[in-house]
């Protein structure tokens, strides 16, 4: 039988009903900086909550003023969701005495996960005084948190090698790290290749995707570039000619993301998480796709 589009479309449609919602997601947010934005954000915290997702994280960037929005946030999350929430935490911005008194304020407020980071370094900022290992032992040092930290299956652009990067994941995970979560790509391959990396290094704790839809290429370029992602031709030629069509963009965004899940679930990789952006829907259809249930559709 010759190959049709129609037959693709089928053995497509197939290999997602086959998921039938047998993956975890978590969802990633950050801090609003309007009353608008943080509509925008209680919104897709509420749209995404009935996802039954693992667990949500909050990011922040080195300074106090956004740091407080994220502790603000996370408690915020907790008590009017009931959501496991997971604020990011760097510590480049923050001596030690003042991050184990955040640490201790998220424990007694409930907060037992934590996203464990470096930090970017301000422009000329030196060579920091800790890093996201010494984080983890801290964190460990205070609470049984359950501490999520960064992978990066395409190297740190910080890294001097892929080696040192890998070495440098595995002190992190040695340090009492639950997990890594890795940062958004869109070459499924190199995923693939850096988890068997990880295997043969003697990493052991899950390494979960992160998954970027993406609606703005503008947008994905300066991220990619930013933090050293490829962004292949064929994904880039895929948005030529749709600057002024948003819905076809958010298909694309949707139909890729959608595409590199299948692939990696059927790699035995369950659980996804997922750089919203602040925004639910493309977010909520792509993971409804994959057999994601909404608790209405589970009741109904």
């Amino acid at each position: 039988m010759g190959y049709s589009y129609a037959s693709h479309l089928d053995a497509l449609n197939q290999n997602i009903a086959d998921l039938n919602g047998a993956i975890n997601v978590s969802f990633e947010f950050f801090p609003p900086s309007s009353p608008a934005m943080e509509e925008t954000l209680w919104s897709s915290i509420h749209r995404l909550k009935t996802l039954k997702p693992k667990f949500v994280s909050v990011t922040y960037g080195a300074n106090s003023g956004e740091r407080d929005r994220t502790h603000s946030i996370i408690k915020d999350i907790k008590e009017q969701t009931g959501l496991l929430a997971a604020p990011h935490l760097t510590c480049i911005d923050a001596t030690r005495d003042e991050l184990r008194s955040i640490a201790r304020d998220y424990w007694k407020n409930g907060i037992r996960n934590i996203v464990a980071l470096r930090g970017d370094l301000p422009p000329q900022g030196g060579k920091p005084d800790m890093y996201a290992v010494d984080l983890v032992e801290l964190l460990r040092a205070e609470a049984d948190f359950d501490i999520s930290v960064a992978a990066y299956p395409e190297v740190h652009p910080e890294a001097k090698s892929a080696q040192a990067d890998l070495i440098n994941l595995k002190r992190k995970v040695d340090a009492g790290a639950s997990r890594a979560i890795t940062q958004f790509f869109f070459d499924v391959e190199s995923y693939l290749r850096f988890r068997d990396r990880c295997v043969a290094a003697g990493i052991d704790v899950e390494i979960v995707p992160g998954i970027l839809p993406v609606v703005n290429m503008k947008q994905a370029k300066r991220f990619a570039q930013a933090n050293n992602v490829k962004i292949p031709n064929w994904l880039e030629k895929q948005y030529q000619g749709l600057d002024d069509d948003l819905l076809s963009r958010q298909m694309v965004g949707a139909s890729n993301a959608i595409d590199m899940v299948r692939v990696l679930s059927r790699e035995g990789v369950k659980d996804f998480h997922f750089y919203t952006l602040n925004r639910a829907e493309l977010t909520y259809a792509i993971c409804h796709t994959l057999g994601v249930r909404a608790e209405a559709d589970v009741i109904a």
